[in-house]
């Protein structure tokens, strides 16, 4: 018998991307599955029902996942959904257990096998199925975009007949995926590129990109590939250091996000106070409240003479390629369990035991049983 998976059309705001597109779903069904679609859950990223082969489409979600072995998503279904699945079942989606609480216990309570998205392990094995890192260089990529039609400037250094215009400065404070990747995109366009990290040994790879890499004197490498938390005497030394550079940049792209946690503040509004007349600041890290002391997540927001953007969900904006690369994500992590037509997991498999979030009526990740407890 064939395994079935369903996958879900997005219906939280602002939210285009799609799990499933039509190059995965032909890999997934070579796998051995029946594949079943929710009417419509491509079209935000013009993927047509008809775009897709071998599928059969479904009107109510409900109805869709009840049979369903496998349901896939971008983000949690609600708790409709979750409370129609079939016991036993196994979720593939982005959850956050600390924002999505009443979810994570339903899927607990349920019995669901849930990997969360978020919690694919930052190592080598898993890379091509680390969601997070995938979605976060196109979020890199995009927060250059976004600098660039919010500033009055030019960035490329350009001669016209009447003169010469300077290049831009681009400022990345973050030197992780979308940091690189916002380096890499600053630098196409032909700015002036600065990095900055409390992980020195980032450095190299900010200057393998053409970037002046920002040396502050201090080692804050944590756990996970994340920053640990800074002490007061730190951060007062960081700032004598970062400030003149934050204070002469055309465009600060800010990407420091820890997932379940705030994210740190980078940014005084002293320091924005005292930023170039018409600068601008893109803050990646809103979701989690964002890297500066004046960003409003989902907002565009002026203090002084800088403008401040705080997106949400960036690496929607980029919708198409977002979903193509989310889609393979999901598809390498079903690799290793759906096999000769049937479902096995082997927990003894780091990258799946890590990625659990909940199983057999359980909450599998510590940091996830604690939110949930309160």
């Amino acid at each position: 018998m064939p395994v079935k998976i369903a996958v879900l059309k997005e219906t939280r705001p602002n939210e285009r991307r799609v799990a499933l597109v039509p190059v995965v779903a032909d890999k997934l069904a070579k796998l051995g599955a029946e594949l079943h679609m929710q009417s419509g859950a491509g079209t935000a990223v013009k993927l047509a029902d008809a775009a897709y082969k071998n599928v059969t489409f479904a009107a109510n979600p409900q109805g869709l996942v009840s049979d369903a072995d496998i349901v896939l998503s971008v983000q949690p279904p609600s708790l409709e959904v979750v409370n129609a699945m079939k016991e036993g079942s196994i979720l593939l989606s982005f959850v956050y257990a600390h924002k999505e609480v009443e979810i994570t216990k339903a899927l607990r309570d349920k019995k669901i096998t849930s990997f969360a998205m978020e919690l694919v392990p930052r190592i080598t094995r898993a890379q091509s199925m680390d969601a997070l890192s995938s979605q976060a260089a196109l979020a890199g990529y995009y927060g250059v975009l976004l600098g660039s039609i919010n500033i009055a400037r030019m960035m490329p250094m350009t001669t016209f007949a009447t003169g010469s215009i300077r290049p831009g400065t681009i400022l990345v404070m973050g030197a992780g995926v979308a940091g690189l990747s916002a380096i890499a995109t600053a630098r196409r366009i032909g700015a002036k590129v600065e990095g900055y990290d409390v992980r020195p040994e980032v450095k190299e790879q900010v200057e393998s990109l053409g970037a002046k890499f920002i040396d502050t004197g201090v080692d804050a490498r944590g756990t996970g590939g994340y920053a640990r938390e800074l002490t007061q005497e730190e951060k007062d030394k960081i700032a004598s250091v970062v400030t003149k550079h934050i204070q002469s940049a055309d465009i600060i792209i800010t990407t420091a996000s820890i997932p379940g946690r705030p994210s740190p503040k980078l940014i005084t509004r002293a320091q924005i106070e005292g930023m170039k007349s018409g600068s601008v600041i893109i803050d990646l890290a809103s979701e989690g409240g964002g890297n500066t002391e004046a960003t409003v997540p989902g907002e565009t927001v002026q203090v002084g003479q800088t403008t401040i953007v705080g997106p949400l969900n960036v690496p929607s904006m980029l919708g198409e390629h977002a979903s193509e690369l989310y889609a393979k994500n999901q598809y390498n992590l079903i690799e290793l369990f759906l096999k000769d037509k049937a479902i096995s997991i082997d927990w003894n498999d780091e990258v799946l035991a890590k990625s659990c979030l909940t199983h057999a009526g359980e909450i599998k990740n510590e940091a996830a049983a604690k939110a949930v407890a309160g």
